[in-house]
Parts: structure tokens; sequence; C-alpha cells
């Protein structure tokens, strides 16, 4: 059970320096859009919830609130900072970037930013990454741009090694941006400091094109790649209606979650199938997807099936392999349903023409849309007033509205996924009409 101690932000140590942000937040209060400085922000939102928990009120699990401080722990005259991504590309990597420099230059008036290229490698001085000198003119334009302009990479670097080179280089902030494998690095990092007895702040951007990471809200770049992918949707949707038996499938990012899934298939109502992996799904019998696949088609003459990468792993050979951040290779299921769907339609003697649509790419790789762009903004400011105010060990989010400060251990404990008792799911049924169980 969650308590308040796991909500429980680390510090470097007393806020005595005076914020140049203080006179935006001097006399300010919470009210319904605004959470004040010494508040505090629930974890649970309903009655029973809290009810349930029988504790005090002040011993209810609640976020520290993110934002400016009157007071901060670091000189900006005197702070360096470096930035780094980690992991794949996303939507608004580059919007992240930019806030962030222009976050410290302009309000807080800190000169010195640097980037690490091409991930934690590039911060561990025997690969031979340079270090690039991050200023509001380097960084003007390149939220038009998608993926980042430090380049990325995944895999463990050697804490030791990179606290070595943050001394070296005298940082006195390192703002990560990236999944949870690099939060975790994050906090290898920070216990090696924290050993060492230094004063570095480490403040996490966490980033996750499949939004299964929890407790930050949604996760940046996650609008923008689930636009993209119903737009994939809307053109199998076209394709399979010009043809004779036409069957679309449309693979989308997801390899423990399936939000991207189930959002693109909401955006447009033009998917028939969706398939997660939080959802197991039979293939044979009467109420499995071949058996439910003919007779949609015999029915309309044509189905869209919406497929997340990690649905359906139960039904092909598992595969021992793993990539560089340590996670397992997934089998193919999209060929898989590909041939299946082929032999059960010859075997009816039922028309088929299949259409594959494979977006992944297209998706990562695209600059963020508006919305997303506002989001990466606001939580790369809230990261660089987390990090002034000494705040480390911990990442940003966006808990119902209400901008957040979580502890990089408490997020990194568990994952994100879609329910299938949730309501989200639930509306998934509902626009595509696919059966509550396909077993």
């Amino acid at each position: 059970m969650v308590t308040l101690a796991d909500l429980q932000v680390r510090t470097l140590g007393a806020c005595t320096v005076k914020s140049p942000l203080a006179m935006y937040v001097g006399d300010r209060e919470t009210n319904e859009y605004y959470v004040g400085e010494t508040d505090r922000i629930l974890y649970d939102d309903t009655i029973e919830l809290i009810t349930a928990r029988g504790v005090p009120l002040d011993e209810l699990p609640t976020f520290e609130a993110g934002g400016p401080r009157q007071s901060i722990f670091f000189d900006p005259a005197t702070t360096k900072v470096g930035v780094v991504t980690c992991g794949g590309l996303c939507p608004g990597l580059n919007d992240v970037i930019r806030a962030i420099v222009l976050e410290l230059h302009t309000h807080y008036g800190v000169r010195d930013v640097v980037g690490f290229q091409h991930g934690y490698a590039g911060i561990v001085e025997a690969n031979g990454h340079d270090v690039v000198q991050l200023t509001p003119s380097y960084v003007a334009r390149i939220n038009e741009r998608g993926g980042t302009i430090l380049g990325s990479s995944r895999g463990a670097q050697d804490p030791s090694a990179i606290v070595d080179r943050l001394v070296e280089l005298d940082i006195d902030i390192l703002l990560v941006i990236g999944g949870d494998g690099s939060m975790r690095g994050a906090h290898n990092i920070g216990r090696e400091i924290a050993s060492r007895g230094l004063s570095i702040g480490i403040v996490g951007v966490p980033k996750t094109i499949d939004n299964d990471i929890p407790h930050i809200g949604q996760s940046f770049g996650f609008s923008t790649a689930f636009a993209k992918a119903a737009e994939s949707i809307k053109a199998a949707r076209v394709e399979v209606e010009a043809a004779v038996g036409g069957v679309g499938i449309v693979k989308v990012m997801g390899r423990h979650a399936g939000f991207i899934a189930c959002y693109a298939a909401l955006a447009n109502h033009d998917a028939d199938f969706v398939l997660i992996p939080e959802v197991e799904f039979a293939l044979d019998g009467e109420n499995g997807l071949l058996s439910l696949l003919a007779r949609r088609v015999a029915e309309r003459g044509s189905a869209v099936i919406v497929l997340a990468e990690g649905a359906g792993q139960d039904l092909i050979p598992a595969d021992d392999r793993t990539d560089a951040s340590g996670n397992a290779v997934l089998g193919d299921i999209a060929g898989f349903l590909r041939d299946e769907i082929g032999k059960d339609f010859a075997n009816r003697s039922q028309p088929l023409t299949m259409r594959y649509f494979n977006p992944g790419y297209a998706i990562r790789s695209v600059p963020a849309d508006a919305s997303d762009s506002v989001y990466c903004t606001r939580l790369a400011q809230t990261a660089v007033h987390a990090a002034m105010s000494g705040r480390t060990d911990m990442v940003v989010g966006r808990r119902r509205h209400r901008f957040v400060n979580v502890p990089i251990p408490f997020v990194t404990a568990g994952s994100h996924s879609v329910s299938a008792d949730g309501d989200l799911w639930l509306s998934v049924l509902e626009s595509t009409a696919q059966p509550f169980s396909m077993r």
C-alpha cells in the first residue's frame, strides 16, 4: 500500500538563495488553478479510497507540488547544468530541451548549460562524445524538428564513470529525459553521488511513447503518437473498403501497454478489433479472433485490426533474445496473424485482400503537435524549478492536471497499463463492438 513516506522527494539541503521567480509566487495561495508551495496533492481521488485508508489527514499519501519556489538551493550565477536524452525517440524531445535551456537562461539567469550526446554513453569520457554548449540561439528552432539534437542511445553505463565526469565538468544539476530504464539509471547515478557526499541534483523528465510510466499522468509525445497512428488506421479503412474481403492490420507501438492502440482506435472509430498486451485473446473457437473476423468481413465487407506490438505473445514461440536495454525481443505477432488469417480465409473459401500498415518509426520521429509542445514546455519548466530548489532523485509529472514532483524509486517500482476493468477499455469495446471476451 502506498504511504506518505513513499512520496517524499529527497533534497540536497536547505533553500537559502532568493529565487529570481520569487515575485511570481510570493502571494499565491492554493486555488482551483494553482497549488501553493506548502500545500500537497492527494494521491487518492475518491472519498471511498481516502476513507478506506483509515489514517489521519496528515498521514494520507500526497505528492509534493511542482512549480517555482520563493527560495532555491543553487545560486544561478555559479550553477552549471547538464542535459541528456536517453532511450528511443519520441515526439517532443527537442521541445523539452529547448524549454529547459530557455527557462534556465531567461528566468534563472543560468548561463552555463551543456548537452551530452548519445545518452548516458555521452557522459562517459572514454566513449569520446563531445559536449555541446546549449544556448538560447542554439535551441531557438529545434522544436520544429523531430528526434533529439543531442542524439540518444540505449544501455547502461557505469554510474561511477558518469559521476567522475560530472565532477570533472563541475556539473551541479543533471536533467535526464528518458524512459523507465533511463530513470533507473538516474537513480543509480544519484546513489553514487550520495555515497560520495556530493551536492549534484538529478531530475528526470519521463519519456515513454507507450505511456507506460505510472504516477505521472500522461507522458509527453503520447498524444502526437496516437494521432499519427490514427492516420494509419484511417488509411487502412479506406484501403480495405475498396477491396474484396478487405482486412487491414495496423501494428502500433506498445510492448506491455496498449494505450496507443486504444487511443488511436478511439480517435476515428475505424477499427473493428483492438488487440493489446493486457487482454488475452484466442485465435480459434466460436469466440476466437479468426471466427469473429470472418463474420465481421462477411457482414460488413471489410475489417480493420489495430494491433499493439506486444499483444498475443502467448500465441507464438518465446524468444530468449534481449535488446540493448535488456528488454525481451518480441515475437512477430503481425506476421503470425497475417499467416493465420490467410490460412483461415482460404479454408473457408472466403475472399481475402490483406493490407498491412506499420507506422512505428513515423510515429516516433515526427515533431510534437501543438498540444504536446505545450505539455513539454510545462514539464521542462517544472523540472527546472525542482532542480534549482535542490530536489533530486525525482521526476516531474502531471497528476490530474496538477504538476507534481515524484521520487524516482516510486515511478520505477511498477508499470502503467490499460486495465481490462477500466473505463478506457470499455470505451474501446463500445467503439469497435468487439466482444468483451475473445476466448
